[in-house]
């Protein structure tokens, strides 16, 4: 089977090797780029992201990501984000009293997790709907968490009959919060899927499976 080309996006984000070697240890032909035509033609494009929501909005903006990002879910092209390329998809982000506006691609605002314990850092289950892709085979399986911020509230309005509403994967750190999200084109996890052992392997597979 033919491997397909996978973009990571080279925005500034730091620590993506290790998501470009899992992408590629999964099947993938994959290019750590910023490259406007690469980003567009490649079969898929993963956002990954560490540190500070506003910084990372900051970043994508900067290099015009957002509108490559929006063309391609226009489109029903693929893209997975990954831990702030999670966040950066909902409507804002709150950090040390900072509001932050987001892509806007589903509502929600990122805000500190309720927990005696910050950051969540650590192995941990999530319980995805029973129609998932993603997690399909790794449903029970436990996924690489390093966050302190996260969105605790779903709000999905579906005005029109036609639409097919998010599917929604939740965890759990002092307080339910959202894990992960599948929505046509457009994918993203708040863990780490390339430091997930096997589960997260196999999370990538069937991510490259879509494409």
């Amino acid at each position: 089977m033919e491997k397909k080309n996978v973009v990571v996006l080279d925005y500034g984000s730091g620590n993506v090797r290790s998501a470009v070697r899992a992408l590629e240890a999964a099947g993938a032909h994959v290019e750590l780029t910023a490259d406007p035509e690469k980003v567009m033609s490649a079969d898929g494009l993963v956002v990954p992201g560490v540190g500070a929501y506003a910084s990372v909005m900051e970043q994508l903006t900067n290099i015009g990501a957002l509108r490559w990002i929006g063309r391609r879910i226009a489109g029903g092209q693929p893209v997975l984000g990954i831990c702030v390329g999670h966040q950066v998809f909902f409507e804002e982000g709150v950090e040390h009293g900072v509001q932050t506006a987001g892509i806007g691609e589903w509502p929600g605002t990122v805000e500190r997790l309720k927990s005696d314990v910050i950051p969540h850092m650590g192995w941990n289950t999530v319980q995805p709907p029973a129609s998932t892709k993603l997690f399909a085979g790794v449903e029970n399986e436990r996924f690489y968490f390093v966050h302190s911020y996260a969105v605790q509230k779903w709000e999905f309005d579906v005005t029109q009959p036609a639409m097919t509403p998010p599917q929604v994967t939740w965890s759990t750190h002092g307080t339910p919060f959202v894990a992960a999200v599948e929505n046509g084109p457009l994918s993203a996890v708040q863990f780490h899927p390339e430091k997930s052992g096997e589960a997260g392997a196999q999370l990538l597979r069937n991510w490259l499976g879509t494409l």
